[in-house]
């Protein structure tokens, strides 16, 4: 299994929650402002499948998640999903950090079950 980079948050306490599964935790942390930022791996959720990743988060009231598996909603039945997912067109940090306001603004505008894919150009 790959682990593609995930941010969840939390609803509906007033800081939201998020968990991001790669190394660009950080990274794109800092840029949430407003957002509580956590790993999938402080969640005890770094080893499960995409499937069983959505069901956990939703199980605990994440309603967000940000990705660059482009191949989720081919995978993932999504329909009646509660959880909203913002897939990145790049994974590489130095060109998606290049397009970090558009991050921003899907992971803020996202509603319960939206899917949007942030398009980053590759290089």
């Amino acid at each position: 299994m790959t682990s593609p980079p995930a941010v969840w948050r939390l609803r509906p306490p007033p800081a939201d929650a998020h968990s991001f599964r790669s190394r660009h935790t950080l990274s794109l942390r800092s840029f949430l402002e407003g957002h509580t930022v956590k790993t999938a791996a402080q969640q005890g959720w770094s080893t499960l499948s995409n499937g069983d990743l959505l069901r956990a988060a939703e199980s605990d009231g994440f309603d967000v998640l940000l990705t660059t598996d482009k191949n989720l909603a081919f995978q993932q039945s999504l329909k009646d999903r509660k959880i909203a997912i913002v897939v990145l067109g790049n994974p590489q940090w130095p060109v998606a950090r290049l397009h970090v306001q558009s991050i921003v603004a899907a992971v803020n505008g996202a509603t319960p079950g939206s899917y949007v894919v942030v398009d980053i150009p590759i290089g």
